[in-house]
């Protein structure tokens, strides 16, 4: 059952992801900065959830839990890249709605296609630099024989946790990366609509108000559920098992918030909704 259930999400979220990452390519109509942060986002998200189910899947099938340790590195390595990126991204698209919001006329100067390229390669420099510093600093660690991992996959704080070596260093640095990745995002996130929301509430007719912050809406509903899942399982009381919380919170935000972000962004969006029609009847056309 529970191999059924995860192989269902994992392809409706491949799947749905990459209809809209196609759709916004082959359609002129969303070739727009808001469409092409969402079509990175749609990309990270098929990789942030290749990196843990199909190993899932495979433990599931198989029922070995065996891992090689230069395996295990890289599933690491690969999950907070993505995951971290993640959160950038959302922090990018808030920046776009902002600029949409507050400085429209100047939209389309201030939102170049040079510019959305330096924020969407800057994030990708800074996540990757993020990943091979821990990376390479967990290589360095020694660990017991027979080591038995309390996750589902390999992650950053459970195997510290298991290593034979002084950890340190590793933990400094890994407070320090949390800091910085965690709060700049959520930062920018809360700065953008707390800007936007000061905009829109000086606009004096309510269809105006109403139409600035529905552009918003599905970014929002993405935001809400990414953080409200890292708040909620965190802070909790501490009599809480914390490795139960970091699969909690690891299973909401590495696999079902990526099924879910193709439809609440297709869902909310007619220009979408359009695109991915008109992709589904050429798909469908050229089959005959």
């Amino acid at each position: 059952m529970l191999f059924g259930l995860f192989l269902s999400m994992y392809l409706v979220t491949v799947l749905g992801n990459l209809l809209i990452s196609l759709a916004t390519i082959t359609d002129s109509q969303l070739h727009m900065p808001m469409y092409f942060f969402l079509c990175n986002l749609s990309l990270v998200d098929i990789f942030l959830s290749s990196t843990t189910v199909p190993k899932m899947l495979g433990n599931i099938r198989t029922q070995s839990r065996a891992i090689p340790f230069a395996g295990c590195l890289a599933q690491m390595y690969a999950f907070h890249l993505f995951g971290t990126m993640d959160s950038f991204l959302l922090a990018v698209m808030a920046v776009d709605r902002f600029v949409a919001i507050v400085h429209p006329l100047r939209y389309s100067v201030l939102m170049s296609p040079c510019v959305c390229g330096l924020l969407v390669a800057g994030p990708w420099v800074v996540t990757n630099l993020q990943s091979l510093v821990h990376t390479c600093l967990m290589a360095r660690l020694t660990f017991c024989a027979g080591s038995e991992i309390p996750h589902f996959f390999c992650d950053l704080m459970p195997l510290l946790k298991l290593s034979c070596s002084d950890t340190h260093t590793n933990e400094l640095v890994v407070f320090a990366f949390g800091i910085i990745m965690g709060i700049s995002p959520l930062s920018c996130i809360l700065l953008s609509y707390v800007c936007i929301a000061r905009a829109v509430f000086r606009i004096p007719s309510a269809p105006g108000k109403w139409k600035a912050f529905s552009t918003c809406g599905s970014h929002l509903t993405v935001v809400s559920l990414f953080y409200g899942t890292i708040f909620t399982v965190y802070l909790q009381p501490a009599s809480l098992n914390s490795s139960q919380k970091d699969k909690a919170a690891t299973l909401m935000c590495g696999v079902i918030i990526p099924t879910l972000n193709p439809f609440i962004y297709s869902l909310r969006n007619k220009d979408m909704k359009a695109a991915l029609r008109k992709l589904v009847s050429k798909a469908a056309s050229s089959q005959y």
